[in-house]
């Protein structure tokens, strides 16, 4: 039996070159998603073996779409695709449940074994991510923690893509009033105190591209 991917990207030439590369080698594309709150809705419905996934995806990034779907398809095994070999991306990944950390400009020569690697159970890290972050990543337990919950953080992102308070109570199904007070938790937690600075801290968080 095949083994069954979830692919998601939110360019759809990206997509198509990886869906191409992957049924090539045996695999089988089960669903698409541009964004990643469709990824995890797609996740639920279809239950893929793997959930192959952009970091930098509009409306939810890579990192925490994977944590819903760990959630809602315990049996899927999410893949990161990123650029980015930045240890605070891989300690973010890692923390979020990530058994793949595949590096974009290696995914021609790694995607299949990485594919095959977490199906079996194992962890795959991009050759091009150094040994001592992951290291880091084990000996050192403050780089784990996170000051937002998994909701905080999708508020921020949503407040770096230009979302009014409205729009974000609308893509998260809550309250007008629940969204500002998010918000508002979130800049007491973090300090700051604009809307700017939220943009900023969510680019480094790797939750939007610059």
């Amino acid at each position: 039996m095949s083994i069954r991917i979830l692919l998601a990207d939110d360019h759809v030439v990206v997509r198509q070159g990886f869906k191409a590369m992957l049924e090539r080698d045996g695999f089988e594309i089960i669903g698409e998603a541009g964004d990643g709150r469709e990824a995890v809705k797609l996740a639920q419905q279809l239950r893929p073996d793997v959930a192959l996934l952009d970091l930098a995806m509009p409306l939810l990034n890579g990192i925490d779409a994977a944590k819903q779907i760990v959630q809602a398809s315990p049996g899927t095994r999410p893949i990161l695709l990123t650029m980015f070999a930045e240890k605070h991306h891989v300690f973010a990944a890692l923390r979020a449940g990530i058994t793949g950390y595949l590096l974009k400009t290696r995914a021609v020569e790694d995607l299949e074994l990485a594919i095959r690697e977490v199906c079996k159970g194992g962890v795959y890290v991009s050759n091009g991510i150094g040994r001592e972050v992951l290291q880091e990543y084990v000996a050192n337990a403050e780089a784990r923690s996170d000051p937002l919950t998994p909701r905080e953080r999708e508020v921020v992102q949503l407040v770096a893509e230009g979302k009014s308070t409205k729009e974000i109570a609308s893509v998260l199904g809550i309250s007008v009033k629940t969204a500002d007070s998010h918000r508002s938790k979130i800049m007491q937690k973090l300090d700051i105190h604009e809307a700017a600075g939220l943009v900023r801290y969510a680019i480094r968080q790797g939750l939007i591209q610059p």
